[in-house]
């Protein structure tokens, strides 16, 4: 078991460890992971090959979320509802416990790096999204569509080689880190809920776990309620979270001037007062926007494959807006509830604690409670969506079969059970090296197949102008 945690140590070193450091003007220095360096290099070059699709079809983007969304095939799921899965799992932790650990290590700047990584991201995140459209399969055991990083990983592979195959290695290591990745949130996500619960109503974390679980398992063991349920839940979530700050902020107007002339000064490290000064600013933003919106993590593809839509780059273009909606809105809520808070208010706390002592300076013992809720919701949601996740690359593994699919969910639920009553560190890093991997397998992947995704939003433009797809 010691050398199992060696070895799990060193991955996770190598893929969320500074590779190498960069001197920076003035003393300071800033620390490049494996992780950052395939993936801000990767959503620079999609962002300038598509154009700045971020900005130049941000309105289409909101087009299609208001079209009419009825599948045309049965069970299959719409553009838009594929979106809302995403936006279940993308919505979770890293809004809340991600943005504080941000800003405490970088300060107010990295809510503007954050932003930067935001744009590049769903850039990346259309080229994904739009490649596990163009390789999706039919399901036949949900009904609908199936899809992911393994089957296009799989098509990359077959295409290359020139012939087909049962399965490719590259392709089930994306699959087995997925499901490893998963099972480590499962433990992270009862922990942080069952603690939340302690903290605000005294609850002791396994009358919450036991409740979570049951609950989570009523959903996830029954066909098809995943999506229903998400339908419901993610837009209540979103839009009381993003209604309560923007009550805050309208009750703190006169200092939101000073709160965007801190982002922007300590951005660029023009106030030098911020622990470890622009390097710290710098990476702690790009880091915690780049793996709050899971943008090139793959993740989000295995939601975006399931989704009938009229042509691939429609998906492509409701997942993109899928990450502004994460980082943009969600993660700015949590840094302008902090941003708005005087700073004695908050000095010295970090985590849940800084968090929940911003939102009992602004709403009394409301505050408390409606973050542990609101927690609450952000992570019983991405639990059902991991699960969502988890269907195609088990399916991918394992083959088409019921015994299969309900096994991992049981493993699952095991996982959040035992993750509500004892925080175990090693399972946490497991999940941190499962998705870095999956990052690692799917940059390989999308880099040489982009083309394909490119192509498929040259042919949408032309549609748009002809009115094909309106």
């Amino acid at each position: 078991m010691e050398h199992i945690i060696r070895i799990i140590s060193a991955i996770y070193s190598l893929l969320w460890g500074d590779l190498f450091t960069l001197p920076l003007p003035g003393g300071g220095s800033v620390g490049i992971s494996l992780l950052v360096l395939l993936l801000i290099p990767t959503g620079i070059y999609f962002t300038i090959r598509t154009r700045f699709l971020p900005i130049r079809m941000f309105p289409e983007m909101l087009r299609i979320t208001a079209e009419k969304n009825v599948s045309a095939h049965g069970s299959a799921i719409s553009g838009v509802q594929a979106l809302i899965v995403s936006t279940a799992t993308r919505v979770g932790m890293g809004n809340l416990i991600g943005v504080v650990a941000a800003i405490s290590a970088g300060g107010a700047g990295a809510v503007f790096w954050m932003w930067a990584s935001a744009l590049i991201g769903s850039s990346t995140a259309f080229i994904e999204a739009t490649l596990a459209q163009l390789y999706k399969e039919k399901d036949p055991l949900y009904g609908g569509w199936r899809g992911g990083p393994a089957y296009y990983i799989h098509g990359f592979v077959e295409q290359k080689l020139g012939k087909k195959r049962r399965r490719s290695v590259l392709a089930v290591l994306f699959a087995v880190s997925g499901l490893i990745c998963w099972c480590g949130i499962s433990q992270v996500i009862s922990n942080s809920v069952s603690s939340a619960f302690q903290n605000a109503f005294s609850i002791p974390p396994l009358y919450t776990t036991v409740l979570l679980v049951a609950l989570a398992a009523v959903i996830v063991l029954r066909k098809n309620a995943t999506v229903k349920v998400l339908d419901v839940l993610v837009p209540i979530m979103a839009v009381c979270y993003f209604g309560i700050t923007l009550f805050l902020i309208a009750r703190n107007i006169t200092v939101l001037p000073s709160v965007f002339r801190r982002i922007f000064e300590e951005a660029f490290g023009i106030r030098q007062a911020v622990a470890g000064g622009f390097g710290a600013v710098l990476m702690n933003g790009v880091k915690r926007g780049l793996f709050s919106n899971e943008a090139g993590s793959g993740s989000a593809p295995c939601a975006a494959a399931a989704g009938d839509t009229s042509h691939p780059a429609k998906t492509g273009l409701l997942q993109a807006l899928g990450v502004f909606i994460d980082t943009i809105i969600i993660c700015s809520c949590t840094a302008f509830i902090m941003l708005v808070t005087p700073q004695e208010y908050i000095d010295g706390l970090g985590g849940m604690d800084l968090l929940q002592a911003s939102m009992q300076y602004h709403l009394g013992r409301f505050g408390v409670v409606f973050i542990a809720l609101i927690l609450w919701l952000f992570c019983f949601s991405t639990f059902i969506g991991i699960l969502f996740y988890a269907r195609s690359n088990v399916a991918y593994l394992f083959g088409d079969n019921w015994i299969s699919q309900t096994a991992y969910k049981v493993v699952a639920l095991i996982m959040l059970f035992i993750g509500g009553l004892a925080a175990y560190t090693f399972v946490w890093d497991l999940g941190d090296v499962g998705v870095g991997l999956m990052t690692v397998f799917n940059i390989i992947v999308i880099l040489p197949m982009g083309r394909e995704a490119l192509d498929a939003l040259r042919d949408y433009e032309r549609g748009m102008k002809a009115r094909e797809y309106r």
